[in-house]
């Protein structure tokens, strides 16, 4: 036999339910909202591993197709890429590795459209920062200097924005403005690590147009330089 509630117990029984007859309606649609954004973020989680194990797979076709040289093939598989696995890394790496296929075989249209759509479409800002800088150099081969400097005139993200320098003053020495070309090569070697290789050949570019940008700087001293004995 149940015991009856004291009168304590009925106040509290009384307040729980106005409580829940006020709120329980806003409780209930918020609990739907939350468990309801946790199976989304599951769901999308899941499609992008999914998209991302597909795109892989896809990314190794045309990986085969390029080393093959059949440009049928890439033609199809990047298409599909596109396609269907546009929003991953994959596809970026693939758009960049048909690139270079095509440009091997002499196809600088098909090329020139992979970069651009690397370019374009990249999730990932640095493989759109490869693809620019590799874009702009394919058009400097072709001489569309306009086009070229075209792709090099929006940001970069820092790791590139030396690079993006060296570029244009390539581009501008091709014209034969030595003096944009040397402003450019200067903030290219100023923006590159002193450790890095590619600096000695911005370094040899400025020489070239006489300029000496390790001018002025302190030389390092030996031993035997401070002791003054000649070496």
């Amino acid at each position: 036999m149940a015991k009856p509630l004291d009168l304590e117990e009925q106040e509290q029984l009384d307040e729980l339910k106005h409580f829940w007859k006020q709120y329980g309606d806003l409780i209930t649609w918020a609990l739907i909202a939350v468990l309801g954004a946790f199976a989304a973020w599951n769901g999308y989680q899941y499609w992008q591993r999914s998209q991302a194990a597909q795109g892989a797979v896809m990314y190794d076709e045309i990986e085969r197709a390029a080393q093959s040289g059949d440009s049928a093939r890439i033609d199809r598989a990047l298409a599909d890429m596109k396609d269907r696995f546009g929003s991953t890394i994959y596809a970026s790496q693939a758009g960049l590795l048909a690139a270079r296929a095509y440009y091997d075989k002499g196809n600088l249209e098909a090329s020139s459209s992979a970069l651009k759509w690397v370019a374009e479409k990249a999730s990932d800002e640095g493989y759109q920062a490869v693809a620019k800088l590799r874009l702009a150099g394919l058009l400097l081969e072709k001489k569309d200097y306009a086009a070229a400097l075209q792709q090099l005139s929006g940001s970069f993200p820092n790791d590139f924005v030396a690079l993006a320098a060296d570029r244009r003053g390539d581009i501008l020495a091709a014209q034969g403005k030595k003096a944009e070309a040397k402003a450019e090569y200067e903030k290219a070697y100023k923006g590159l690590d002193e450790r890095a290789e590619y600096r000695r050949l911005v370094e040899f570019k400025l020489n070239a147009l006489g300029v000496d940008p390790t001018a002025g700087q302190d030389k390092p001293t030996t031993a035997a330089s401070n002791a003054g004995v000649k070496p």
